[in-house]
C-alpha cells in the first residue's frame, strides 16, 4: 500500500537521478510519468501508483519545493482534465498505453470536437455523421474498418495546437437524440481536417471552427461500443465540469485575489456600496473555495458526479460578478484593454491580464463547459431530486425530428 512515506521516497529517487537544474523539462516529465508521480492515483505503468488521489498533494509539494518542472497544465487543461480520465475509463490497454504519457508531459495537446452549430447547449441535435467503411471483427460489438466523418464543429479550444480530438458523432440517425452517437479518437493532421479560427470578444481567437470532410478515423480510436457515445461522454462531460469549476486554489486566490489586490492598492477609488458588494463576492468565493476542496475530497473516493455542475455554475456566476465588480472600481481605468491584435493564445489568463480582459473573457464562462441554463437543470433533476421537464420528442427518432 502507497503511503505518504513511500511517495515521499519515490519523489527523493526521481529527484536524484533526474535533478531539476541539470535534466532537459521534457526528459523530467517523461521519468516522472514512467515512476508512477504524474497522477498517483492511475494504474502502475500508466503514469500512477494504483494511490489514493488525495495523495497527489504530497508528491506535487515536493517536486515544487525542489524546483522541478510542471506539464504547463493551463496549455494541455482538456487533455488532463477530460480526455484522460475517459481513456482511463473507456480505452483499451493500447490506447492508454500509445496516448497517455505524452498527453500528461504535454508532448501531444488535445481538444474537444463536441459543440455543434444548432446541435443545442444539450447536443440533442448532433448532426456529425460517422458511417462504417468495411470490416466487421466478428466480435459481436461490430468492430473492424473505418468510420467516415463528416460534420462541423465549433467554439473548439486549443484545435489550433492539437494533436488529437475528442469527437462524438451520430452512428445511427433512427435512433432518439442522445441514442445512436459513438465516441472517438480523431487525428487532427488527418486529411479532411480543417481548423479556422474564432475571433471573440476580446478580440482573440482562443476558439475555432473544425469542419471535417471525409475524415477517416479507424474502428480502433472507437472508446465504448458503437451507440454508446454518450455514455462515454457523460465521463467526459463531468470531468471538464469539475475542471473548470473546481481547480485548487489558495485563499484569496482567483480573480477574487485580484479584486481584493485593487481594493487595497487604490483607497481613492473606494466607496460604502463598492465596500459591501466586494465583502459580499468575497465570502462567496471563498464558500466556493472550500466547496470546492470537499468536491475534490469525494473524487478521491470514485467518479465526479452531478456536483460538479454546481461548482461550474458558482465559478461562472462569480467571475462575471467579480470582474465587473473590478471594472466598476477603477473606473475609466477599468475600461482599458492592452492589445486587441487578433492572435491565438494557447490558453486564458484571468489573472495575469487587465480588468477589461477579465470582464470580456468572463462572459463565456457560463456557455463553455456546458450552459449555465444546462447545469441548472442537471442540479434540479440529479442534485435535488426535483421533477424533470417534460421531453415530447425523447423517443423519436433523430431522423425525425424538425431541424
Amino acid at each position: 500500500m502507497t503511503d505518504v512515506a513511500d511517495l515521499r521516497r519515490r519523489t527523493a529517487e526521481l529527484l536524484a537521478a533526474h535533478p531539476p537544474a541539470a535534466t532537459e523539462r521534457l526528459d523530467f516529465l517523461r521519468a516522472r510519468f514512467d515512476a508512477g508521480l504524474a497522477w498517483v492515483h492511475f494504474p502502475e505503468g500508466l503514469g500512477g501508483l494504483d494511490a489514493p488521489r488525495s495523495l497527489q498533494a504530497v508528491v506535487d509539494a515536493e517536486l515544487a519545493a525542489a524546483g522541478a518542472p510542471d506539464n504547463d497544465p493551463g496549455r494541455i487543461g482538456i487533455g488532463l482534465g477530460m480526455a484522460a480520465p475517459t481513456l482511463l475509463r473507456f480505452g483499451t490497454d493500447e490506447q492508454k498505453r500509445r496516448l497517455l504519457r505524452p498527453l500528461w508531459t504535454g508532448e501531444e495537446v488535445w481538444c474537444q470536437l463536441f459543440s455543434e452549430p444548432g446541435a443545442g447547449s444539450d447536443l440533442a441535435a448532433l448532426a456529425t455523421r460517422a458511417v462504417r467503411d468495411g470490416g466487421d471483427g466478428g466480435d459481436g460489438a461490430g468492430s473492424g474498418g473505418d468510420w467516415i466523418v463528416d460534420g462541423q464543429k465549433v467554439w473548439t479550444s486549443s484545435a489550433h495546437l492539437a494533436r488529437w480530438a475528442i469527437l462524438i458523432a451520430r452512428t445511427d440517425p433512427g435512433l432518439p437524440k442522445h441514442r445512436g452517437i459513438s465516441y472517438f479518437i480523431c487525428d487532427m493532421t488527418d486529411p479532411g481536417v480543417e481548423v479556422r479560427p474564432l475571433r471573440q470578444i476580446t478580440g482573440e481567437a482562443e476558439f475555432n471552427e473544425v469542419f471535417l470532410t471525409g475524415v477517416r478515423i479507424p474502428d480502433s480510436r472507437r472508446l465504448g461500443a458503437v451507440g454508446e457515445g454518450w455514455k462515454v461522454a457523460q465521463t467526459t462531460l463531468m470531468n471538464e465540469r469539475v475542471a473548470i469549476g473546481g481547480s485548487r486554489i489558495p485563499r484569496e486566490g482567483g480573480m477574487i485575489g485580484v479584486a481584493a489586490a485593487d481594493w487595497r492598492a487604490r483607497p481613492e477609488l473606494r466607496t460604502h456600496d463598492l465596500h459591501q458588494r466586494l465583502l459580499t463576492l468575497w465570502v462567496e468565493a471563498e464558500a466556493a473555495r472550500l466547496t470546492g476542496e470537499r468536491l475534490r475530497q469525494q473524487l478521491s473516493q470514485g467518479q465526479p458526479g452531478p456536483e460538479g455542475s454546481g461548482m461550474k455554475l458558482a465559478f461562472a456566476r462569480l467571475a462575471q460578478e467579480i470582474s465587473g465588480w473590478e471594472v466598476e472600481f477603477l473606473a475609466e481605468d477599468g475600461l482599458t484593454y492592452d492589445d486587441w491584435t487578433m492572435r491565438r493564445p494557447d490558453g486564458v489568463d484571468f489573472t495575469g491580464r487587465e480588468a477589461g480582459y477579465r470582464y470580456l473573457r468572463a462572459k463565456g464562462n457560463s456557455i463553455e463547459g456546458g450552459t449555465s441554463e444546462v447545469l441548472l437543470n442537471i442540479v434540479a433533476e440529479r442534485v435535488l431530486g426535483l421533477p424533470p421537464e417534460p421531453r415530447t420528442d425523447k423517443d423519436v427518432a433523430w431522423k425525425d425530428l424538425p431541424r
